[in-house]
């Protein structure tokens, strides 16, 4: 059956239903432009003009009412840009000074560049009116967005200056930041624009609104007047000197400790980065956000490590990243003790070798060395991943994966089934050429010490997406010894299906932009115990979404579940379901997001209903008020009622995070993040000021503060950092 399926699916990857034409020409110059925002050089009045946008919201239809102008030189190094973006007003929406921001309920434009042309990957650079910049990753061929990576740094200059009617923003981005073939003549592109003032998104190519409007399949081409020659990279030094103090308050316990270290970036050619890393440490990187889990499997968060950013999605879109991900980066500097806590594992250093080898080809090495703590019976351990991809018809690839996960130490405490933990793996990427199609086919095996055989993990994903219907089937297995130390499994012994149907309708007029009807339909089934049945969910839905960026949802739910491990829904440490006891539940939860462009916006959620033997109240909320461009303060809170029955426990479960965000200058920010989880007996302090005296150089002042939540706040841990990073050119 998957072997048809995957028949039928590269035949639909061979058809090329839909094309655009558009280009735009990039002129040659022997000497630099001063970046100042003014485009006041003659040269730029000898350029090709890139402009016509259309509309994307609230309509696809039309041209936008206000343009944008797009023009380009270069020299042997450098690719200069300059835009002009019309507007109705100056009254725009600028949250804040801080780099990377937010492209959604602000005013800015954004130019992507798919530099080796095969619609999967492309660098993105952006500005808003102030001439705070941006830039991202984006993979995947932008269907999703777990493929827009905002993590991604690069050196850049940048002006923006604001006129009656406009603003312009001149941009000189290095040659070196990007990565391609050298001689080439095209690379495709294309730029999306918000204007909050005229409450419309415009992009250069028209994109439909069924798609991301960062969607990779719909751009056009600028064309260099000259072949593109040799940009090779210098090699980046980017050492660090972190001053540590703490006091782990439940031991009690101080300590204070200096660390060094650093990473180096080399480029090979025009298309391959070496990265390595001596004795990382991420201690500025920002918390994760607490989470209520009231499932019985793992949740995963997501990477913010520097190091493991750059060409993530070629090691990690493998498999299905919610259900069956042999590589998730994350495990790697975290282990269990032999108590089975949680706790960082120290890395000694590592390397990473990415990019393409040629036009169809991406190659990618990883390798990292962790370190042994013989106190909390953790061996050392070797981490390497190899992967390959090789693109085939337009813009689908077929990939391969190798992990192994090597105790590299002869400690009595790692037992005999610990010492190692491989997989290797084949994955088909399907996307035609207008996206109208994409989807997923792989099959993996693990290897395990003493483990024979029920050691696989297989799917098949369809998606259809084409004007007002979308569709999507998606069916996994995972045996029961199918393991990846280094992925993310959070269950085994399935077989799962999910199925989603949408309609699409678009009012013609009213305050609604968009109606969407789906029905959703999961399913598990435990295939070792007879395909029994273990979940089942189905869920029709509605969801609108206003003209003035508003949304509001209904999704009623009936569900189904069979335990086949004793439970506590309540999480409470109570009296647990027992095992083999099956439950039928329904619920409604209804959702409204306000209009994001405003200074206050907010967001609620409510669910109700049965939940497992007993009910459930879920209620969430959230605001933003905006005082721009300095100060953002944002609240967060969730609260969750349980009730079961007698002799089970009932809980009353608070999660509530207020965050103040200071911008005081471009380079100078202040943000502090509250967290108080009454589920995680935690309320956690992180404060974290931040001077970026240098382009991609910091001095950070990170403080960290913790607290249990049912012992009237007793302390926990404390800890205060002062970390200097400084990124050198050589």
């Amino acid at each position: 059956m998957l072997k048809y399926v995957l028949s039928i699916a590269i035949l639909v990857a061979s058809l090329t239903t839909y094309a655009q034409t558009k280009e735009v020409g990039v002129k040659f110059i022997n000497s630099p432009i001063t970046v100042d925002g003014s485009l006041d050089e003659p040269v730029w009045n000898e350029t090709q003009v890139a402009t016509n946008f259309w509309q994307y919201f609230p309509t696809d239809s039309i041209q936008a009412p206000y343009q944008s102008e797009i023009r380009f030189l270069y020299t042997d190094k450098t690719l200069y840009v300059g835009i002009k973006v019309f507007s109705q007003g100056d009254d725009y929406v600028i949250p804040s000074l801080k780099r990377d921001f937010r492209a959604g309920g602000s005013d800015n434009i954004t130019l992507m560049f798919d530099t080796f042309n095969d619609g999967n990957n492309a660098f993105l650079f952006g500005s808003n009116p102030l001439g705070i910049r941006r830039e991202a990753l984006v993979s995947g061929g932008g269907t999703d967005l777990r493929g827009f990576t905002t993590s991604w740094d690069t050196k850049w200059v940048g002006e923006t200056k604001q006129y009656d009617g406009y603003y312009i923003c001149e941009w000189a981005i290095p040659m070196s930041a990007f990565k391609f073939r050298e001689g080439e003549t095209r690379w495709r592109f294309n730029s999306y624009q918000f204007d909050t003032q005229d409450n419309t998104r415009n992009t250069w190519i028209n994109i439909p609104q069924n798609q991301f409007i960062f969607n990779l399949a719909y751009m056009g081409d600028m064309v260099f007047e000259k072949p593109l020659g040799n940009s090779k990279s210098p090699i980046s030094i980017i050492p660090y000197i972190n001053a540590i103090a703490g006091q782990d308050r439940e031991l009690p316990d101080d300590f204070t400790e200096v660390k060094v270290g650093g990473d180096a970036r080399f480029t090979i050619g025009n298309s391959l980065n070496l990265d390595v890393t001596i004795n990382p440490d991420f201690s500025q990187v920002e918390v994760d956000n607490a989470i209520t889990n009231l499932s019985r499997f793992e949740v995963g968060l997501p990477e913010r490590r520097q190091f493991f950013i750059e060409n993530s999605d070629l090691f990690a879109d493998f498999g299905d990243p919610r259900a069956a991900n042999p590589f998730f980066s994350r495990r790697i500097g975290i282990a269990e003790d032999f108590e089975g806590n949680t706790i960082i594992n120290n890395i000694v250093a590592g390397a990473r070798l990415s990019g393409k080898l040629n036009n169809n080809l991406r190659v990618g090495l990883l390798n990292m060395q962790t370190q042994k703590d013989e106190i909390n019976e953790i061996s050392a351990n070797n981490n390497t991943l190899i992967a390959l991809q090789h693109r085939v018809f337009s813009r689908s690839n077929i990939s391969a994966i190798f992990v192994n996960r090597q105790a590299t130490g002869n400690e009595t405490f790692v037992e005999p089934g610990e010492q190692y933990n491989r997989l290797v793996g084949l994955d088909y990427n399907l996307a035609n050429e207008d996206n109208s199609w994409n989807g997923k086919f792989y099959l993996h095996k693990s290897f395990s010490p003493g483990i024979e055989g029920k050691d696989f993990s297989g799917g098949a994903r369809i998606e259809y997406n084409r004007n007002n219907w979308r569709a999507t089937s998606a069916t996994l297995f995972v045996n029961e010894d199918f393991n990846s130390d280094l992925g993310f499994i959070p269950r085994k012994d399935i077989f799962r299906n999910f199925s989603k149907l949408e309609r699409l309708i678009f009012p013609k007029s009213g305050a609604i932009n968009r109606h969407i009807f789906s029905l959703n339909s999961f399913y598990v089934w435990r295939p070792e115990l007879d395909f029994t049945l273990g979940d089942r969910t189905l869920s029709p839905q509605w969801e609108a979404e206003f003209k003035n960026t508003a949304s509001l949802a209904v999704k009623p739910r009936a569900r189904f579940t069979k335990l086949f491990d004793t439970f506590d829904p309540s999480r409470s440490e109570g009296l647990e379901l027992p095992e083999g006891s099956e439950y039928s539940y329904n619920s409604i939860e209804l959702e409204y997001n306000s209009d994001r462009r405003k200074a206050l916006s907010y967001t609620s959620n409510a669910t109700y209903g049965d939940y497992f033997n007993g009910e459930i109240l879920t209620l969430r909320a959230g605001a933003t008020l905006r005082l721009q461009p300095k100060l953002i303060i944002g609240f967060n809170a969730r609260y969750d009622k349980i009730n079961l029955p007698a002799p089970y426990s009932d809980n009353d479960i608070w999660l509530v995070s207020p965050r103040v965000e200071v911008t005081f200058t471009k380079n100078l920010f202040w943000n502090t993040l509250l967290q108080y989880s009454t589920l995680q007996d935690n309320f956690g302090i992180n404060s974290r000021l931040q001077w970026r005296f240098a382009p991609l150089s910091d001095l950070f002042l990170v403080y960290n503060d913790n607290y249990f939540t049912d012992t009237n706040f007793a302390p926990r841990f404390r800890s205060i950092n002062l970390k200097l990073t400084y990124w050198l050119y050589l």
